[in-house]
């Protein structure tokens, strides 16, 4: 059995490449079984999509690869808590664990500003695990960051 922290840097090197095309440092795996199933990281500039979000991507990937709609017995590790619109693609999924890195303290709904991964009135909660390698993940948003602001002034 690998550790949250194995997935989790792979989730580190998907969040490189949207650096590397310059959209927003996250990136996301998900696994069954202890084999990685899923891989996303945002491509939001890069395709001109608002849902183009790593935790989307990967979600995707991982359906097709088991051929259903449901994420029984899968993980996903990202690099920063869900948004509001991943968490709802997260429980419509039925996956079973979220584990990510840095907290979102401005728009996270695994339980920082909204609570929709484990909220009580909907039909399936997801375990969640957050701050697994937490400083790695927000050093690269805030050297990201740091570069953006830099460039533009």
């Amino acid at each position: 059995m690998f550790s949250d922290e194995y997935f989790m840097r792979y989730a580190l090197k998907e969040a490189a490449k949207a650096a590397d095309s310059e959209d927003v440092p996250v990136g996301a795996v998900i696994a069954h079984k202890n084999h990685i199933i899923g891989r996303g990281w945002n491509q939001v500039e890069l395709l001109k999509d608002p849902t183009a979000h790593a935790e989307m991507i990967a979600v995707t990937q991982a359906a097709n690869h088991l051929g259903a709609k449901w994420l029984s017995d899968c993980a996903l590790y990202v690099t920063i808590e869900p948004c509001p619109m991943c968490a709802g693609a997260l429980v419509l999924s039925r996956i079973d664990r979220v584990v990510y890195g840095a907290p979102d303290p401005k728009a996270g709904a695994g339980g920082s500003v909204f609570n929709i991964l484990h909220h009580a009135k909907l039909n399936h909660r997801i375990k969640v695990n957050g701050g697994v390698l937490e400083q790695e993940c927000a050093g690269l948003l805030q050297d990201f960051f740091r570069k953006k602001r830099v460039k533009n002034n």
